[in-house]
């Protein structure tokens, strides 16, 4: 298992994103600046969304400056967006080490306004790449490689304020361009507690994005240790668990992580979560044909359902590219949805946004380093063959 403590290369700056008021506060006050100065800075970067220390007019022109010497406030950078036919956005982006990462914008349509104005829904990544092994997932086709940062979970972010501010109305009291947060996206946001937490506290402080822990959603496979300690924490997430098969023998199949934490350990730490917090868990179960689409399936997912007290997502499988599974048909889905309610569990049958677009975990990434790397071969080749001549 790699370990979890592998971040950004050292030569590289500190991102400021990952600071905490109390962490900018004692930076500054080694150079000799009062406590307010970290306010100032963070009010510049989450109020205002000044990202150049330099336009940063209530700051001293050498503390503008240790500013910009001391971090880095442009971690990521934006390689390509790719828009569904359901208004549905996967954002690729470029960390410094060159990794490739991904973020989702899902929009819901509400009645009488325009898509820009639809409630939207970020979905964000915690890793490059992921560990893991689910067989249905692109995040993990080509290994793990790190984990993110703080400040690159929170790059994230802003980079999808920076894109919906120009059309998104901002008031003070919704500093966020976003309605909710859910940590879905590549990688397993449990791996990587800590920078996870430090990132969601950034997110939800005053000083920060103040944005409301009840609207953020932290997936995991099922790294059950890891669900009991964050029951102990005092900010209130919601917590979803990537499912996927209701016994142990369909879910160790397909979810290898099944075999370390199998059902009998992980739904009494799901149970813990709900009991400390008195929040609703949701089970998120895809469907994939001939593997866990069967009525039997349906019938214990509804009983662990009940016992949980958990809603139940069931999202037909979208397809990637070198894996064999395939999604079942709409009647299959409609049946097993239909057996799941009837057995006192509620459900929601989801049909799956951005399919056009690849906007399951990992394949934008995938599908563009595999690019990359062609694009590099050729050029290796071409120049030996100049070479040659």
């Amino acid at each position: 298992m790699p370990s979890c403590a592998m971040t950004v290369p050292a030569s590289t700056k500190p991102i400021l994103f990952g600071e905490t008021l109390a962490s900018l506060t004692e930076r500054l006050a080694a150079q000799g600046e009062p406590a307010f100065r970290a306010k100032q800075i963070l009010e510049w970067v989450y109020k205002k969304r000044v990202f150049d220390p330099a336009a940063m007019t209530n700051l001293s022109a050498p503390i503008r400056n240790w500013v910009a010497e001391t971090f880095d406030l442009t971690p990521l950078k934006h390689v390509l967006t790719k828009t569904s036919s359901d208004v549905t956005d996967k954002l690729l982006s470029e960390l410094r080490d060159g990794a490739l990462i991904e973020t989702v914008v899902i929009r819901a349509p509400m009645e009488g306004v325009g898509a820009e104005r639809s409630r939207k829904t970020i979905c964000i990544s915690t890793q490059v790449g992921c560990a893991y092994g689910c067989r249905f997932c692109a995040s993990g086709l080509a290994g793990w490689k790190r984990d993110l940062a703080a400040g690159e979970i929170v790059a994230q972010l802003l980079e999808v304020c920076k894109k919906e501010d120009a059309h998104t109305p901002r008031a003070q009291a919704e500093l966020a361009s976003f309605d909710n947060i859910v940590v879905m996206g590549m990688g397993e946001p449990l791996a990587n507690y800590d920078n996870l937490l430090r990132a969601l506290t950034i997110l939800n402080a005053d000083w920060g994005l103040r944005f409301g822990a009840r609207r953020v959603t932290i997936s995991t496979s099922g790294l059950a240790p890891q669900i009991l300690r964050l029951a102990e924490e005092p900010l209130g997430f919601r917590l979803a668990i990537s499912l996927h098969g209701a016994t142990d023998e369909v879910r160790t199949q397909i979810m290898p992580i099944n075999r370390k934490y199998p059902l009998a350990e992980l739904i009494p730490a799901i149970r813990q979560f709900s009991e400390k917090h008195g929040r609703m868990i949701t089970l998120e179960f895809i469907l994939i044909a001939d593997i866990n689409d069967s009525p039997a399936q349906a019938l214990a997912l509804a009983k662990i359902a009940r016992e949980l007290h958990a809603h139940v997502n069931l999202i037909p499988y979208n397809t990637v590219e070198g894996l064999p599974w395939k999604r079942p048909s709409l009647e299959r889905q409609d049946a097993f949805a239909e057996i799941v309610r009837r057995e006192g569990a509620t459900a929601t049958l989801r049909r799956e946004k951005g399919h056009d677009i690849a906007a399951a975990c990992g394949q934008l990434r995938l599908q563009t380093e595999e690019a990359r790397a062609a694009a590099k071969a050729r050029q290796i080749s071409e120049s030996v063959y100049h070479t040659a001549d």
